[in-house]
């Protein structure tokens, strides 16, 4: 009888201890996924009734905040700074949930994270405020620059650390002021969204990671990278024959250069002068669908960019090219839609792409070949300002060898010093750039102005690197990326050098 009881008692402990211990997991661990649960009302109007935690930019702008008042709802969020950053703080609102920051980092910023609650062993008896402050990599100084500069121009500017992934600036236009949206006034709320989801501008569509565009000339840098990686060019060969147009196999209509002009040479000399003819053929016929594919995939095309903000779009480059009609002893194969491309070398045809994955083209480049995780959030603070969680640093994609990372950065710093980034030339620092004309066939010519750059001091390691698109330009030169996007691009760069 003494033995079963022992069994019995032990049996009870056991099931009491893996209640107590499940409990607790529901408590601290997974809360916030319980929390989080669009049924769960309860929670959301336990939300709005208690405070939030701030978002707050690396230089200590106040993007985000929780306001108290007095309501049923205790609490609203409000956005200090409008416009401003709604494309990377979202909205958080009772009637429509949260986008942005707001949403990716949610548990953190309601205090719902076991690195918050386990601060206070309080909190797993009581409700007590944990909220934590999500500290950003964007510096206001240089978003607020990438807003005046792009004015009232349509389009996107995006900026970033190469070294960690980082996002210094992010801004699109058109945009939103999200306090509306967030107003916890169901029916101004609701008539605010419903504007503004049906504004044909599509003002809630951040376009610097959310859209995609005809990437244009920028492209060429992942051509190059093909060529490089494959071995079939380096910085002397071949020497590109100087053509005004070129003719891709299984196709009368030529690929010309912009105005008509005669384009050829080294690889230096194709990037400085931006030859559609050189990178055309390139393609076609030196290197065929695989390595342009290769290539454009380690760069992050058709894979969706890990970035903590809301739907990312991922970045196209087509995969079937068709079958195999010939195989030349000297050139590469053949295919059905060889033609096609020869177009995708140039950054047309089917390959789209977002501001945000041509910055990280950019990027790696100057970051020896690897590009890194691309991020918004630095850190996690609690509210009496210890770290409790920090942005995990690390690779995203090894874009390119680091030997053909070395070649490819010179060549596109020679795109400044002699080329048509020549506005990029700046007093003190090494500029290296790659402008671009994505032509859009309208009548009359429209096309969207691309320019991807990177910067450092004279002679030191890049720090940031930026991609400018200026969508539906007036015209199609090959002069429109570095007119329209350079002088964008230009104030972008000055301002985050000068960041301390």
């Amino acid at each position: 009888m003494t033995r079963q009881i022992r069994i019995l008692t032990g049996v009870i402990l056991a099931c009491y201890l893996a209640v107590f211990v499940k409990l607790n997991q529901i408590q601290v661990l997974e809360a916030s996924d319980y929390n989080d649960r669009p049924e769960n009302t309860r929670a959301l109007v336990r939300d709005f009734n208690r405070p939030r935690g701030d978002i707050v930019t690396a230089d200590g702008v106040v993007a985000a905040t929780s306001e108290s008042r007095r309501a049923d709802l205790r609490y609203r969020r409000i956005y200090p700074e409008g416009e401003l950053y709604a494309h990377i703080t979202g909205y958080y609102s009772f009637r429509f949930g949260s986008t942005g920051v707001e949403r990716e980092y949610n548990a953190q910023l309601a205090g719902r994270t076991a690195s918050l609650q386990l601060r206070d062993l309080s909190g797993f008896f009581s409700d007590p405020s944990t909220e934590g402050d999500v500290i950003l990599t964007v510096d206001s100084r240089v978003q607020t620059v990438a807003r005046d500069a792009l004015g009232g121009l349509t389009g996107s500017v995006v900026a970033l650390d190469p070294r960690t992934g980082g996002v210094l600036a992010m801004y699109s236009n058109p945009t939103y002021d999200p306090n509306p949206v967030s107003d916890n006034d169901g029916e101004r709320a609701q008539a605010v969204k419903t504007f503004l989801d049906a504004a044909p501008e599509k003002p809630l569509l951040s376009r610097a990671y959310q859209d995609r565009f005809f990437p244009g000339s920028t492209f060429k840098i992942v051509t190059a990278t093909a060529g490089l990686e494959s071995g079939v060019v380096d910085e002397q060969r071949p020497v590109f024959e100087t053509v005004r147009t070129y003719t891709p196999p299984l196709t009368r209509r030529g690929l010309s250069n912009f105005d008509g002009a005669s384009c050829g040479g080294t690889l230096f000399v194709i990037l400085q002068r931006s030859c559609n003819t050189s990178f055309a053929e390139m393609a076609a016929e030196m290197l065929g669908p695989g390595p342009m594919i290769a290539a454009a995939e380690a760069a992050g095309f058709n894979d969706v960019p890990p970035i903590d903000l809301t739907r990312p779009v991922r970045s196209v480059y087509p995969t079937d090219f068709g079958a195999v009609l010939e195989e030349p002893a000297d050139a590469a194969p053949v295919h059905e839609n060889t033609p096609a491309l020869a177009q995708t070398a140039i950054g047309q045809n089917d390959v789209a792409a977002t501001p945000l994955q041509m910055a990280l083209v950019a990027a790696g480049v100057a970051n020896e070949g690897r590009i890194m995780v691309p991020h918004v959030m630095a850190e996690v603070r609690a509210r009496d300002g210890d770290v409790v969680e920090r942005f995990d640093v690390r690779p995203w994609k090894e874009a390119m060898s680091a030997a053909t990372a070395d070649v490819l950065r010179r060549a596109m710093i020679s795109v400044v010093t002699d080329g048509t980034a020549s506005s990029l030339q700046l007093p003190g620092a090494t500029v290296g750039a790659k402008t671009g004309t994505a032509q859009l066939g309208t009548t009359p010519p429209r096309s969207h102005a691309w320019m991807i750059a990177f910067a450092g001091p004279e002679g030191g390691e890049p720090t940031v690197a930026v991609a400018v698109m200026v969508q539906n330009v007036e015209g199609d030169t090959g002069q429109t990326g570095g007119r329209v996007a350079g002088p964008i691009a230009r104030r972008v760069l000055e301002a985050a050098l000068a960041l301390p």
